[in-house]
């Protein structure tokens, strides 16, 4: 099965809610990928929100995007980390 993005809603900030045609569901947090020239106009809270889903994965107005594979990825991470449990000193 080829990855794909079923469904995606801007949650705040740099968030946002993708459904993956697999069933999962994650929160991505995108701030930190926000780098290079295509997408340092997604700094721009405004502009970021504004995305669609033409054929397989978010895209923006100015044609940046990222592969469905890179955002499962960085979501399967992301989720990682925040569920790991936290250590007291």
């Amino acid at each position: 099965m080829f990855l794909e993005i079923s469904k995606a809603n801007y949650i705040s900030d740099y968030k946002i809610e993708v459904v993956f045609n697999n069933g999962e569901i994650f929160i991505i947090d995108l701030e930190n990928e926000l780098t290079g020239k295509v997408f340092l106009p997604l700094q721009d809270k405004n502009k970021f929100k504004n995305f669609t889903i033409p054929f397989n994965t978010i895209e923006w107005e100015n044609g940046a995007d990222f592969a469905p594979e890179y955002l499962y990825d960085l979501a399967k991470f992301q989720n990682q980390i925040a569920s790991e449990p936290k250590i007291d000193y």
